[in-house]
C-alpha cells in the first residue's frame, strides 16, 4: 500500500525484453538501504516488485497486463518516474490509500496558469469517470491529488510549485498519457451496492419460486 506522497524521480535506466514481457531497471536517489527482493515501490503509480538490487538502481518485471492497462511500456530509456516505497505502520498518511493498480490511462488536454499554480484538465476513460469527485481524492502518476473540478469525463486539477518541483509532473503537455488509480473506497462501494443488488434479486427470484412451488404461501 502507498499514500500517493512521491519521495523522489527517478530515471529508466534499461529495458531488456523477456518473452513477451520486460525488466525495467530505475535508477535514483532513493534510498534503498531498507529495502529487500520481494519489497513493492510504486513507479509512476504502478506497484512493482523488486527482483535485484544495484547500487543505486532496482530492477522490476513489467507484465503483459501492467503494459495493457498503464503507460509504463511506453516510457523512452532516460524516461522520469515518480517513486514511492510502500508504506509502514509508521508512516504519516498525507495523501490517501494508494494501492498500486492503476485502473486506466488518463489523457492531458489542457494546461493553464493558475497564478503561481498550474491548472490541468485531463479526460478519464469513460468506465471511470464516475469514481472522480469534486473534492476527492485521485492518483495520477502514482502522486495523491485533489480534484478541484468535474465536467463530464473531464476533471481538472491544481498544481502548487512544490508538486511540480518534487515530482515528474513537470513533463505532462497536452495529449500526454497518465496512469489513473481511482480511490479504492469509491471502487469497493460499488462493488457492495452491486453485491447487494444481485442478493437483493436473487431472494427475490427464491422467494417467486417457493410461492409456485407451493413450499410458501
Amino acid at each position: 500500500m502507498f499514500t500517493g506522497i512521491v519521495e523522489t524521480v527517478g530515471n529508466i535506466k534499461a529495458v531488456n525484453q523477456k518473452a513477451g514481457d520486460f525488466e525495467i531497471v530505475i535508477e535514483s536517489q532513493l534510498d534503498l538501504s531498507d529495502v529487500q527482493l520481494g519489497d513493492s515501490i510504486a513507479v509512476s503509480g504502478v506497484c512493482l516488485t523488486v527482483t535485484k538490487l544495484q547500487g543505486q538502481s532496482f530492477f522490476a518485471d513489467v507484465s503483459a497486463e501492467t503494459i495493457k492497462r498503464t503507460k509504463i511500456g511506453q516510457l523512452p530509456i532516460g524516461g522520469q518516474v515518480n517513486l514511492e516505497k510502500a508504506c509502514t505502520p509508521n508512516t504519516r498518511l498525507g495523501g490517501h490509500i494508494v494501492s498500486g493498480h492503476v485502473d486506466g490511462v488518463a489523457h492531458v488536454t489542457s494546461i493553464y496558469a493558475n497564478a503561481n499554480a498550474t491548472d490541468y484538465w485531463l479526460e478519464s476513460p469513460a468506465n471511470l469517470a464516475h469514481y472522480i469527485a469534486e473534492k476527492g481524492s485521485v492518483t495520477l502518476d502514482g502522486i495523491s491529488l485533489t480534484v478541484n473540478e468535474v465536467a463530464g469525463n473531464q476533471f481538472r486539477l491544481t498544481i502548487i510549485p512544490h508538486t511540480s518541483e518534487r515530482t515528474a509532473i513537470s513533463n505532462w503537455q497536452v495529449g500526454s498519457g497518465v496512469n489513473l488509480e481511482v480511490d479504492v473506497i469509491a471502487r469497493y462501494l460499488e462493488r457492495l451496492m452491486q453485491g447487494r443488488a444481485e442478493g437483493q434479486a436473487t431472494s427475490g427470484v427464491t422467494l417467486d419460486l417457493l410461492h409456485k412451488s407451493g413450499m410458501i404461501k
